[in-house]
């Protein structure tokens, strides 16, 4: 069971990451966000806690300066997508910064996930989040699910990650309800918006390696 604990700001929630035992970290590079760092302060983060999880960033719609001047900074493991990128642009930036690609697709219903045909043979990972409600400022992060059996049974070509609305306390069921290999949290593991809390970070981890 992979795990990720995305929207790491400070050195404690990375420290927490890393001694629960997750998987990846996520640093997001979005400024709307309240989760958002500079590539700066993500490199100060991550030299600060060396070892652990894999570094990923998480882009939205990025341009090819901002994508090498987080890189210059912080060597990345994995570029995460979670905009409006075509699949002709996963693959741009996947030739161009020879870094393995995540694709985030929002899902609401069973035909959104239709879209995993086009972008499979141009990306690495699929992350499937709940598909942000209209009007909504952030593309995830938004603490909400979706119906979870909606991937139940499904064959994925490429290895993926369940988000939206997972909690230590639901994150059982998720599991067993869509079948996902591995799950993404942000803001089910904070103690206020944009602060994680390490002893939520470890529940969390722990419930979904036990599922």
């Amino acid at each position: 069971m992979q795990t990720k604990i995305c929207g790491i700001s400070d050195e404690a929630g990375l420290r927490a990451t890393r001694e629960a035992g997750a998987d990846f970290c996520g640093f997001v590079f979005f400024p709307p966000s309240p989760r958002a760092v500079t590539p700066a302060r993500a490199a100060a983060i991550s030299a600060a806690v060396p070892g652990g999880p894999r570094r990923v960033g998480l882009f939205v719609d990025p341009t090819d300066a901002l994508l090498a001047e987080v890189l210059a900074a912080l060597p990345l493991d994995m570029i995460q997508l979670h905009g409006e990128e075509t699949p002709a642009r996963c693959a741009e930036i996947r030739q161009a910064f020879g870094r393995p690609v995540m694709k985030a697709l929002g899902i609401a219903q069973a035909s959104d996930l239709d879209a995993l045909a086009d972008y499979a043979p141009v990306v690495d990972w699929f992350l499937l989040d709940a598909k942000a409600p209209p009007g909504a400022p952030l593309p995830g992060g938004n603490a909400a699910p979706f119906d979870w059996t909606l991937t139940a049974g499904r064959t994925m070509s490429r290895p993926w990650l369940l988000a939206g609305g997972l909690t230590p306390a639901n994150v059982a069921q998720a599991i067993a309800a869509s079948g996902a290999p591995g799950v993404d949290v942000s803001s089910g593991v904070e103690a206020s918006r944009g602060v994680k809390d390490p002893a939520r970070i470890a529940a969390f981890v722990a419930a979904a390696q036990a599922a």
